[in-house]
């Protein structure tokens, strides 16, 4: 097996930070646009509007934000554990915003916190198998402390999403060039790496199954 390509680290933080700006300025776009039309508009009608388009982009930002506090930040210091049950109220939030419909069935228990940074990742990763919208399955079982993580994504058109499986591998093409947009899935690679488990994903019929096990 090839080793995984390395990125430098400036370039891979300077990356990732890109790809939380890019779900972050959405939203917050939205609330200037809002800001904007109370500057401008005097009819009730067009203040009501403005005012539901702030409180809902706030709310999406919002719940971005915190997504991606436990999901790409430190979350406590180095062998901090994270309660999954923070986790499911991250993820519902985020995937407010989303086609998909979210089923957190993941037993609630404390595991090391780069597991918990991998079960997140991997429910981004599967929402680009699941495009046009459909139903995520989360769920993470087995022993203590190293269970398996899965995610199944079922949805019309499923498909593993372009470059999925190589960039999960750390395997980058180009001379290792890589994009805010694949990033993502890289660094869900990298934290299965740091936690010793191997990832898969298969699919059948209008499901991908992504798990990440503990190798043997």
């Amino acid at each position: 097996m090839s080793e995984p390509t390395r990125i430098e680290a400036l370039d891979f933080a300077a990356l990732l930070c890109s790809r939380v700006c890019h779900d972050i300025i959405s939203p917050v776009g939205a609330i200037t646009n809002g800001l904007e039309v109370l500057d401008e508009e005097d009819g009730e009608e067009m203040k009501a509007f403005a005012f539901d388009l702030i409180r809902k982009s706030a709310r999406t930002a919002s719940a971005k934000l915190q997504f991606a506090r436990l999901a790409f930040g430190a979350a406590g210091s180095a062998g901090a554990e994270v309660d999954l049950g923070d986790a499911e109220t991250v993820a519902k939030r985020y995937m407010e915003s989303e086609k998909a419909e979210l089923s957190w069935q993941a037993t609630r228990r404390l595991l090391p916190k780069n597991q918990v940074k991998l079960l997140l990742n991997l429910l981004l990763v599967s929402l680009h198998a699941i495009p046009r919208g459909g139903r995520v399955v989360v769920t993470a079982e087995g022993e203590l402390p190293t269970p398996t993580l899965r995610i199944e994504a079922t949805g019309p058109s499923a498909r593993i999403p372009p470059r999925a499986i190589d960039l999960l591998a750390g395997k980058l093409e180009d001379g290792g060039h890589v994009d805010a947009h694949a990033i993502q899935p890289y660094y869900t690679g990298a934290l299965a790496r740091d936690v010793g488990f191997v990832l898969t994903v298969e699919k059948t019929d209008d499901t991908v199954v992504f798990q990440a096990a503990p190798a043997a």
